[in-house]
């Protein structure tokens, strides 16, 4: 699994995305243990933020690509640490840092 760690482009997380996501409730169980990646992202690709709670409130389920965004939360509201879970795999494609108002 960590050997396919890399920071998506913005475009490669768009490519990700779906029209019609189906958010995934906090009391669901995780698909499968991403965190092993998780531990393993680069500080240059935190941005300066703090990710370090290792909190996840919000979760997408994208039906047609079988895939999972998984935002993880950090000290400052509205940027997230995103996990782009591949779920037919088990494996995570990619992170993204997500700013939801473009400011990170």
């Amino acid at each position: 699994m960590l050997g396919g760690m890399r920071l998506l482009t913005e475009a490669e997380y768009r490519a990700t995305m779906e029209p019609e996501p189906i958010q995934i409730g906090p009391e669901d169980e995780p698909p499968f243990d991403f965190w092993p990646y998780f531990d393993e992202v680069p500080e240059e690709d935190l941005g300066g933020h703090d990710f370090s709670e290792g909190s996840v409130t919000y979760a997408w389920h994208m039906p047609r690509g079988n895939r999972q965004h998984v935002l993880v939360n950090c000290e400052t509201p509205n940027v997230f640490l995103v996990l782009v879970l591949d779920l037919s795999t088990e494996s995570v494609l990619g992170h993204y840092l997500l700013d939801i108002y473009g400011v990170a």
